[in-house]
């Protein structure tokens, strides 16, 4: 019992040491700050011996505080023992994943250590955030060798403000990345994807002034195209300060006052817009400036509703001509790296005749819907609420929450997200309701300004495919996965079904599709050939018509992506053939079946 009251003691000490922003800095990269992005030495360490010591009690909760590989220790005489050393151990490229970079670690689930140093040169008056783009799954932060905090997430950023912890001079920072697989995380051990670990999107120290502003939100009113309603938060949470937020090109400008939690309110008028939309994909320039602080940022402007079972952008109805995509590059094993990597999958939805695409199955790289709001295309934001949940979990639902907000909070600003999703194929039952439900309230307690769905599954009596989900109450939008052609009955057999829809909303199709190996011909009824996968789109594509309500769809998926739940050791090989385009670049015959779809449609809704 002592041992356990000093062990809850020094975790209690421990997580008051731990300065963590909570509130993410808006458009962080849209501030002064260094990359810390390059190579970074790593150690792989399965047993996890640099954090534990021999009893299994971490390092970082002893009363020192010291004794693990965050300590970077070096040795000072010939006599010392130390069983690590980050200077003599191999480097990774950061953003990255481990699984790509190294052969042995093509499988690995684990911890490995990731040290990088940098030199800083802190200014007086200045605060200092260190802010990770994401890190899959669970991080430990350590910022020369004091622990900053932990974050569990793969898909979301964090931060820590480290204005009081960095040196002059040589700084290093050390994570503990951990990306094995856990039943009450979010998502949790089953998933169709690969479990990319390590530090896969950008590391950077942003600098910024004693007040800054922290967040803002500069958006369209809900259904109303000639209102702008905005909102600022500084860091300093006192009445009285002056904010403005100017929109040059059109000529916009409106002032504000802070009130005690430091939150400037403004609504004002906007005749002139240009409305964002896929075809004109209009950004302007809006400044946010204080006393202290000016922050720049691109901004769509466009509305976003439901009426019926319409889906009206801008007030017009719309036909959503989707795709779904992983953050993962096809062509060059791992994830997405940068630019180049995302703007080549949204080139390609491009060329799809895409208007939207689905990033699935949880928060892809804030880049990623920047560029989307560039190139014109709509967009599904998802979290990765993913198959089977710990429903009855609280600290499951807090963490759910808590990566939906981040979401959020970050893409809050983009035009091009039009739907926040809260989760993908969860099993129906009274535990599993209350949880989703819950999310669907909380999306629309932090914005409602989007739409809030959920790609949900469907069941079959008969020759009826019967969407009938109790959470299709809380929704805006009827979306659902079906399979019709791959995993029940054959493509040719279709016709036979019939759709009964329980709610009068529009309805989105997240998830249609079956595999083909690019480059395996046959006829149209041998599974994984070319041919079978264009006969299934042939005839889905006036099945799914045959809905009244049919606004739009995402079938599954722009590319072939690595998944170790397929192992088929000639077709699959570890991945899911269900692109309709190969890991080598190549369109299968399916992309064009699909693609001529999308011609007719276009011009359907002019």
């Amino acid at each position: 019992m002592i041992k356990l009251l000093k062990y809850c003691l020094f975790l209690l000490l421990a997580l008051t040491q731990i300065s963590v922003n909570a509130q993410l800095v808006q458009n962080i990269f849209g501030r002064k700050h260094l990359s810390l992005n390059g190579r970074w030495n790593y150690i792989i360490d399965p047993y996890e011996m640099g954090y534990y010591d021999y009893r299994h009690e971490p390092f970082d909760q002893s009363k020192t505080g010291k004794g693990g590989f965050y300590d970077d220790r070096k040795q000072v005489n010939k006599s010392e023992l130390i069983e690590y050393n980050f200077d003599l151990s191999p480097t990774m490229s950061v953003p990255g994943d481990w699984n790509s970079q190294v052969d042995k670690l093509q499988f690995y689930e684990g911890t490995i250590w990731l040290r990088n140093k940098f030199i800083a040169q802190p200014q007086e008056g200045k605060r200092y955030v260190l802010y990770f783009a994401a890190v899959n799954y669970e991080a430990h932060v350590y910022l020369n060798g004091k622990k900053l905090g932990t974050h569990k997430g793969g898909f979301t950023p964090f931060q820590f403000e480290v204005t009081d912890k960095l040196k002059a001079g040589e700084n290093f920072v050390v994570v503990k990345a951990d990306n094995t697989r856990k039943q009450d995380e979010i998502p949790t051990v089953n998933t169709d994807w690969w479990n990319y670990g390590g530090i896969t999107r950008d590391v950077l120290l942003a600098e910024l002034p004693s007040n800054y502003i922290a967040d803002y939100k500069v958006q369209l009113a809900r259904g109303n195209m000639k209102q702008i309603e905005a909102y600022v938060k500084l860091s300093e949470a006192s009445a009285g300060q002056s904010v403005e937020i100017t929109i040059p090109e059109a000529d916009l400008k409106a002032t504000a006052k802070t009130d005690a939690n430091g939150i400037a309110k403004v609504a004002f008028a906007a005749n002139k817009l240009s409305l964002w939309s896929p075809e004109n994909p209009k950004l302007y320039q809006v400044i946010v400036s204080s006393a202290t602080d000016k922050v720049e940022d691109k901004i769509g402007f466009r509305t976003i509703e439901t009426r019926g079972q319409d889906i009206l952008l801008n007030g017009k109805s719309i036909f959503l001509r989707g795709i779904s995509i992983h953050d993962e590059n096809p062509l060059i094993p791992g994830r997405l790296r940068g630019e180049g990597d995302m703007r080549m999958m949204l080139q390609w939805a491009k060329e799809l005749n895409c208007n939207y695409v689905r990033l699935a199955h949880y928060p892809h790289n804030e880049e990623m819907n920047r560029l989307a709001d560039e190139m014109g295309l709509l967009v599904w934001a998802e979290v990765p609420v993913y198959w089977t949940i710990s429903w009855e979990n609280q600290a499951t639902y807090n963490n759910a929450a808590q990566q939906l907000t981040d979401l959020i909070e970050r893409d809050k600003n983009r035009a091009a997200v039009i739907i926040w999703s809260i989760g993908n194929e969860t099993p129906l039952s009274e535990p599993r309701y209350a949880f989703m439900s819950k999310l669907a309230d909380k999306v629309r307690s932090l914005d409602n300004t989007r739409l809030v769905s959920a790609a949900l599954e469907v069941h079959r009596k008969g020759y009826n495919v019967i969407v009938d989900d109790p959470l299709g109450e809380k929704l805006d939008l009827v979306s659902f996965n079906q399979y019709g052609g791959w995993y029940w009955e054959l493509p040719k057999e279709l016709s036979k079904y019939k759709f009964q829809i329980k709610y009068n909303k529009p309805v989105i199709i997240t998830e249609v599709g079956g595999d083909a190996l690019a480059g395996y011909h046959a006829d149209e009824d041998t599974r994984w050939s070319e041919e079978f996968q264009e006969s299934l789109y042939k005839h889905q594509i006036p099945f799914m018509n045959t809905m009244a309500g049919l606004r739009g769809m995402t079938p599954w998926i722009l590319t072939d992506f690595r998944s170790p739940r397929r192992q088929h050791p000639f077709f699959q090989d570890f991945w899911n053939r269900k692109g309709l385009i190969s890991e080598s670049g190549k369109k299968k015959k399916a992309f064009y079946v699909l693609k001529d779809f999308y011609d007719k449609t276009e011009v359907k809704y002019k």
